[in-house]
């Protein structure tokens, strides 16, 4: 097989500067910038060193692969054609690339080639392009592979419709949109591709590890994400003309960005090596573990539609498909949501819409480094349904059993990786004081169920987030609350085990030990941290991915100061955040009031209730 790489040749060089003798500058949010007109021989560094990247390395992959791969410029590799430089400064990488590439220059290859692939690096001019277009349609068993996104500016809409396969990436910044949606030509473009022709590129697709966007700076040829999305798209290409399939290819694409090293990718036996070892139960840790990474939360915005119905009423809100979608929207496009979140809970409609952008909300929080997870539950119904032998009931039991697996594996298609499913009990008294509900068919039943839910989740490779909440809203002291949750916690744990549910895959939204709403004597929130602290010590397991809180119906300051008591209560043998819905969310709704002209004010009020409880999590 032989592949012709179209792409420009960069030098990439490092610097890992000396901050004792730079000149920075702190802003408001105590990031340090450094203050510079940018001259490499003026500023002192520990060490420099430099490699070939663009084209290069997409070349490397391919030949370390078996493939004989070349460049479409062979002199290219003796004078680059863009220089990039990238300071290392303490645990921090900068990139300073120019804003204007080099054309790339196009050769027809002398004998004919199988594939044709437009590297990451291309700057293709319409000369270029036309010149490729005339070699395509003389060499017609030569297939086109595009890249469209990275770095270049060019408009390669003339090229989608001759392509056998198109890499879309998805930019990792706030700011910055996916290529494919920077014109309305390539947009245009796209639409008529049919989905298996495209497949989409983002760090966080392959390792969620990128998410934690902590770049542990340890030696100078560290493999940064610049060219980290070249070897990725390389290793899949070589998959797909290898013959492996689109799953074992992103496979091996993975075990290459994350083993590999400037100018020393991975060959291919290597590479089958490593992907092996990549089981599911391996990636469901790995997603469990970046959903509660220290510092940040995961938003709930998975109200259904009866719930956001009552939501709206308060403030005389249409209950629309159009207002549903603004209201989302706020919360995910407000600025910098990736520094306080982890994952957003998506309802099944909000999972289907778009961005202000264009995005799918799905992908556009995955470009973010967001993971998106799903609500999968069907709601609550009597509980004699399933068990008439009881009687009237004011119980209830959660929905959803049915057809859960092909729901579960067209969310993951989707690209949502973690799920929620949310059991109610409500505590009800006898006059003295004896508990009359949740009674024990109640408790096991649905923890039963959320055990059942559970394992299907992980059967897909999705984490589920197993949420057994004790409803707030009733009239019941703080002890009645601990003996009750710590009664369901014991019945839930023992059902998971009993499914075989893998626990460092899994988590426990739960809610905060306190005295029901309609109880006269309230809980101070000294008084919550310390009993919750005690309760899921006692009756959690140790080797539990972790434990999200819901709010329940508090105040966003009563949930906000309760979280910061358990956390002074700590540590925890497991991780412990904020899951919380209203209690964010209730500030922004207020603001924002169905009104799109109070978004601004809408996303700056949900931003502090974000800054309030991720303040908690880290002092």
């Amino acid at each position: 097989m032989k592949i012709l790489v179209v792409g420009n040749i960069t030098k990439d060089v490092y610097l890992n500067l000396d901050t004792r003798s730079e000149n920075f500058e702190t802003d408001s949010d105590h990031t340090e910038w450094l203050n510079l007109s940018f001259n490499a021989s003026k500023h002192h560094f520990f060490n420099r060193s430099s490699n070939f990247g663009g084209a290069a390395v997409s070349i490397e992959v391919l030949q370390k692969m078996n493939l004989s791969a070349i460049a479409s410029d062979t002199n290219s590799k003796t004078a680059p054609s863009t220089y990039r430089y990238i300071l290392l400064v303490n645990d921090n990488v900068t990139y300073f690339t120019p804003s204007e590439f080099c054309s790339t220059t196009f050769i027809a290859p002398a004998e004919s080639v199988d594939y044709l692939y437009i590297d990451r690096s291309a700057s293709l001019d319409h000369t270029a392009i036309q010149q490729i277009k005339t070699y395509l349609e003389l060499s017609s068993k030569t297939k086109l592979v595009l890249y469209l996104g990275g770095d270049s500016k060019h408009n390669l809409s003339e090229l989608i419709p001759l392509a056998n396969l198109i890499f879309l990436e998805n930019n990792r910044g706030q700011s910055e949109k996916p290529y494919a949606l920077a014109s309305p030509d390539l947009k245009s473009a796209l639409a008529s591709v049919p989905p298996e022709k495209i497949i989409h590129i983002t760090e966080a697709q392959l390792s969620y590890l990128s998410i934690t966007e902590n770049i542990n700076i340890e030696r100078v040829d560290v493999l940064t994400h610049l060219s980290a999305y070249s070897i990725m798209s390389a290793t899949i290409l070589g998959g797909f003309v290898l013959g492996f399939s689109v799953e074992d290819s992103l496979k091996m694409a993975r075990a290459n960005v994350e083993n590999a090293k400037i100018n020393s990718t991975l060959s291919l036996s290597e590479l089958q090596d490593i992907a092996t070892t990549y089981g599911s139960e391996n990636e469901l840790e790995l997603l469990a573990a970046s959903l509660v990474l220290n510092g940040k939360g995961i938003l709930a915005a998975d109200e259904s539609g009866g719930s956001i119905q009552k939501k709206f009423a308060q403030l005389d809100i249409e209950d629309t498909y159009d207002n549903r979608r603004d209201y989302r929207n706020l919360f995910f496009t407000t600025p910098e949501l990736e520094k306080y979140v982890n994952g957003v809970i998506l309802f099944d409609e909000t999972a289907r819409q778009t961005a202000d952008d264009g995005q799918n909300f799905v992908n556009y929080l995955t470009s973010k480094c967001i993971i998106p997870g799903i609500k999968v539950d069907q709601g609550l119904a009597p509980l004699n349904e399933i068990r008439p032998e009881i009687g009237e009931t004011t119980e209830n039991y959660t929905k959803g059993l049915d057809g859960l697996e092909p729901r579960l594996n067209e969310y993951y298609q989707m690209g949502l990786r973690f799920a929620k499913w949310r059991a109610a009990f409500n505590i009800t008294l006898s006059e003295s004081g004896e508990i009359l509900t949740p009674t024990d068919i109640a408790i096991e039943e649905n923890c039963q169920i959320l055990a059942k839910y559970a394992l299907a989740c992980q059967s897909a490779g999705i984490v589920p987030i197993v949420e057994p909440e004790i409803v707030y809203d009733g009239n019941y002291s703080i002890d009645k609350c601990a003996e009750v949750t710590a009664h369901v916690l014991d019945v839930l744990f023992d059902e998971l085990k009993k499914q075989n549910v893998n626990l460092r895959a899994c988590l426990l939204k739960v809610n905060m030990i306190m005295a029901g709403k309609k109880q006269p004597e309230k809980s101070s929130p000294a008084i919550v941290g310390q009993t919750t602290a005690e309760v899921l010590r006692n009756h959690v397991p140790k080797d539990l991915a972790g434990i999200v809180f819901l709010s329940g119906g508090q105040t966003p300051e009563q949930a906000t100061d309760n979280l910061a008591e358990i956390i002074k209560n700590g540590p925890f043998p497991w991780p412990v955040t904020f899951s919380f819905a209203r209690a964010l969310q209730d500030p922004a709704l207020y603001a924002w009031a169905g009104n799109n002209a109070n978004a601004e004010l809408a996303k700056e009020a949900f931003k502090e209730r974000l800054i309030a409880n991720t303040n908690v999590l880290i002092n």
